[in-house]
């Protein structure tokens, strides 16, 4: 499936998920299903690009067979991306210094209407002001919001290496940075889902008067939204790039009980069995009240001393990207905490992934 969509056997695909997300996880309780649209929901796209003749066009290569798929537009995409699609193709192709030896193109898009589109080339641009002129013009007559040349050990922004998207989630509005090249959650409609729903198990399940800790915290994206259901949160992340996102998104958002720390869940782990660690310097732990933890992990899910640490708290919410390791790590945490609520969050349509969440309160 390159690009493609099928908006007649959605709700078909949708069950399926449903289905195997309870056959894996058979515990769960209130599961509530969150669709996604059946087209252009993707607000990010990458496309390699093949050269043939007098022809430039956008590729994808097919998982199974290997071979090369011409691409011209991409339904999958959000419609912003797919309208500039051709549009940008023809001005690169009538532009020669911005046509030879591209190698790749990349769309960010956000709901508020921000696009970044990064050209990659097999060739040196960062002393090629012809290059530069050309890629300006480029960025000014199609309105894109930034434009990125990426070569070898090159970078050169036109004029930032973000765009800002903008979460509209029951009546607030939260503000998250996206840098190029890190991660954030490409449906940025069902995004809004997940974050309603995260806020609703907080508002509904845990006392205002308590903390919230999280791992994997990313750009701040969930913490920001779930800070104001607690007294004070904290939250960590290993990636250099989202921790600087997450300190402009608490500033954007304004808020005031959230702290970020650059630590990976392991080290987290260890520091509040006593450990220390110098990035902790200026944190007192002892003064936090933690009754609830946010994991988000990635799609090996949760190592084993996380996972023990994780069962410490009164109140877990967990949200997954892997239906086979959420079932592995709830295996353990079901020991000694019992599942309230359950989402399923179609990120993915037409895809086998599955992003999911619990809500889970000791037994």
């Amino acid at each position: 499936m390159l690009c493609q969509v099928f908006p007649e056997n959605y709700q078909a695909q949708l069950t399926e998920k449903k289905d195997r997300l309870q056959a894996l996880v058979p515990h769960l309780k209130e599961l509530s299903v969150f669709e996604s649209s059946s087209e252009h929901y993707r607000a990010r796209a990458e496309f390699r690009v093949w050269h043939e003749g007098d022809e430039t066009f956008y590729i994808m290569f097919d998982s199974e067979t290997k071979e090369k798929v011409r691409i011209d537009r991409c339904p999958m995409a959000v419609a912003a991306i797919d309208a500039l699609m051709p549009t940008l193709m023809q001005a690169i192709i009538a532009v020669p210094v911005l046509r030879e030896k591209l190698f790749q193109v990349d769309f960010l898009a956000t709901l508020s209407g921000e696009m970044l589109v990064t050209l990659i080339y097999r060739k040196s641009i960062a002393e090629d002001d012809v290059w530069h002129d050309a890629a300006q013009a480029l960025k000014n007559d199609l309105g894109i919001t930034s434009v990125i040349g990426r070569a070898r050990k090159q970078k050169i922004l036109l004029d930032q290496d973000y765009v800002v998207e903008r979460l509209a989630v029951d009546d607030k509005t939260f503000v998250y940075q996206q840098v190029e090249n890190s991660f954030t959650q490409p449906n940025a409609g069902v995004a809004q889902k997940m974050l309603y729903w995260a806020r609703l198990m907080a508002k509904t399940y845990v006392d205002p008067q308590s903390d919230l800790i999280e791992l994997y915290c990313g750009n701040g994206n969930f913490s920001i939204a779930l800070s104001e259901y607690f007294n004070r949160v904290l939250a960590t992340e290993i990636s250099k790039t989202s921790v600087h996102s997450a300190q402009f998104n608490i500033e954007a958002n304004q808020v005031e009980n959230l702290v970020v720390v650059k630590m990976a869940a392991v080290e987290i782990s260890q520091a509040l069995q006593g450990q220390s660690f110098n990035r902790l310097a200026d944190v007192d732990l002892a003064s936090y009240d933690f009754k609830t933890i946010f994991v988000d992990p990635p799609r090996a899910g949760l190592d084993d001393l996380t996972r023990s640490m994780v069962a410490e708290f009164d109140n877990i919410l967990y949200i997954s990207c892997n239906p086979e390791t959420l079932a592995r790590d709830l295996v353990e945490i079901e020991k000694t905490h019992e599942i309230v609520e359950s989402a399923l969050f179609d990120q993915f349509p037409y895809t086998h992934h599955i992003e999911s969440g619990v809500f889970l309160k000791r037994k």
